[in-house]
């Protein structure tokens, strides 16, 4: 599964999923893994979450992007979650790139059973139409 949180910035994306992440792993049976661009909201977050800080690894594009996301899937059979802040720039996406990475996510939760949670910082009109589906907060 793969839920978007669509706003553009400063409508407070973080900020919904931050809540999101804190309630369900009061639920969760496996691990949650939270991946940011920062280490600021580490206090906010349960301690049951691993906070991952995107810059502390040689990240540079999509594709490497995507691996790093294959290499934490691949080394936690008990992973549930991922939830990623900052999407389009943490995943060095642009408006031509958004869809194909959507698409190489939603089949790696498909095939792994683990869920993404993602904010991106898009308004949900534009994104293109076959990605409103996965829009589940529209700020």
């Amino acid at each position: 599964m793969l839920m978007m949180i669509a706003g553009t910035k400063g409508k407070g994306k973080t900020k919904h999923l931050l809540e999101k992440v804190n309630s369900e792993v009061r639920e969760a049976n496996g691990n949650i893994v939270f991946i940011d661009d920062t280490i600021k909201h580490m206090h906010e977050l349960s301690n049951k979450v691993r906070l991952i800080n995107i810059c502390d690894y040689p990240v540079t594009n999509c594709d490497e992007f995507i691996g790093f996301l294959c290499g934490i899937i691949s080394q936690d059979n008990d992973l549930e979650q991922i939830y990623i802040d900052h999407f389009l720039k943490i995943a060095y996406l642009d408006d031509d790139t958004i869809a194909k990475a959507i698409e190489k996510i939603v089949k790696m939760s498909v095939k792994f059973r683990v869920d993404f949670i993602i904010s991106i910082s898009r308004s949900e009109d534009e994104l293109p139409e076959n990605l409103r589906q996965y829009v589940s907060i529209s700020l």
